[in-house]
Order: C-alpha cells, then structure tokens, then sequence
C-alpha cells in the first residue's frame, strides 16, 4: 500500500511569486521518501550513509499540474517499485487537498544501489526490498 506524507506548504518553500519554487518540489518528495523509509524501520542514519551501501538519484522526471502555495495542505504519496536487482523507482504524487482535493503534480525518481567505497553498483539490500514490496 502506498505511503501517504502530509504537510502544509511553509514561505521558506515559496519563491518571490508566492508560489513553491520548482526545486522545492523535489524537496518536498524527498522529504516523504525519507519518511516512507522511517515508519518502515529502516534505521536512516545507517541506511543514508552508515554502510557501504547509497542509493542515489540517478534519474528524476517531473509534471507540475497546478501551483502550491504557503499554508496549502498537501498530500504526497510515495509509491516505490524495483526496476532490476540494482536500482529502484519511486512514483510520487502530490495532492493539493481541497475540498475539492486536486492532483497538483507526479514526480518520479530513479535510484541506483552503489557501494561508496567500490563506486560500482550492488544488488538491493533486503531491507530495501522489502520497503519496495510492502508499499
């Protein structure tokens, strides 16, 4: 089932504009993502540099549909998927909540499993593959 993250868009998100800066929206994604992985019991401080293991972004696409702005409510959902033994993908989705809720933009990152020390690819952990496989 996939992760659902809430927050409410802050001014420290916006550009001049009022509006979240484009690059605030990948933020936004990472945040939950970082997230998913805690309520999943993934130890973050291990997972995110504590082992020889980093997954790192290695491809990201984005759709913005609507403007966010400071004080919306947001839903983001963080839907994982593996693509080979090695890397992975995640889906999000952020929902600007209404009433009426409206989809506000789909982001999608590709991550690739590297071993820091070798610099060269490494199969998924298993705490990864299930973190995929349960959401």
């Amino acid at each position: 089932m996939p992760f659902t993250h809430h927050r409410t868009v802050r001014l420290a998100d916006t550009d001049a504009a009022g509006v979240v800066f484009f690059a605030r929206t990948l933020m936004l994604c990472h945040e939950a993502y970082e997230e998913s992985l805690a309520r999943a019991g993934l130890d973050l401080k291990q997972f995110l540099g504590g082992a020889d293991l980093i997954v790192p972004i290695s491809k990201s696409e984005a759709e913005y549909l609507r403007p966010l702005c400071c004080g919306d409510k947001l839903a983001i959902t963080v839907k994982p998927s593996a693509l080979t033994a090695t890397s992975f993908a995640i889906q999000f989705e952020i929902t600007k909540l209404g009433p009426p809720d409206k989809l506000a933009a789909r982001i999608r990152t590709e991550h690739v499993a590297t071993s820091v020390s070798k610099r060269e690819r490494l199969p998924l952990s298993p705490a990864l593959l299930a973190w995929i496989s349960d959401s």
